[in-house]
């Protein structure tokens, strides 16, 4: 089973999901496409989604708070990122990008050893259900411009404000 549940942020309200296993689901309780998402995590995980909470769920709603008081810059969670092999390995490379840092997706698309796939790339990014902790926020434009983020780019430059805050690399940046 996946439990989901709400939790509310400085962004708004977002919607967690897990199995025992570990975190399937972080968005924002906003998105048009919630109940798509929905039904796309309970086909991928053979499993019916109810709302609950269990203990990955406890423990992201600690990690979380730890992260937007600015006393926490990795995540040390058990993800379950379902997806292509190819989705998996931009996943992971995203983990890999340093808090209060950005690359574009060039640079990302360099960093899986695919230099021509920025725009696959993008797309896989898009496809990521765990937000904030794979996170895609800290991809932007190869002219440093703010673009592509389910979330929104309001969202995508607070978080990106926020993590230079507490990195030390206080720069605020430009929505557009």
């Amino acid at each position: 089973m996946i439990k989901i549940t709400k939790i509310e942020t400085p962004l708004g309200e977002m919607v967690a999901g897990a199995t025992r296993e570990g975190i399937c689901l972080l968005e924002f309780a906003d998105r048009n496409d919630l109940n798509e998402i929905y039904d796309e995590i309970s086909k991928i995980h053979s499993a019916p989604v109810r709302a609950g909470i269990n203990w990955q769920i406890w423990k992201l709603k600690k990690q979380l708070r730890e992260y937007f008081n600015g006393k926490r810059r990795d995540f040390t969670l058990n993800l379950i990122a379902s997806g292509t092999d190819f989705q998996k390995s931009v996943w992971e490379g995203l983990r890999k990008i340093p808090y209060g840092e950005t690359i574009s997706y060039q640079d990302q698309a360099a960093g899986i050893r695919n230099t021509g796939a920025a725009r696959a790339v993008a797309q896989a990014n898009a496809s990521n259900r765990i937000a904030i902790i794979i996170p895609c926020h800290r991809v932007i434009g190869a002219d440093g411009s703010l673009v592509g983020y389910g979330g929104g780019l309001a969202r995508k430059k607070w978080l990106l404000d926020h993590e230079r805050k507490y990195s030390g690399k206080a720069v605020e940046l430009d929505l557009f």
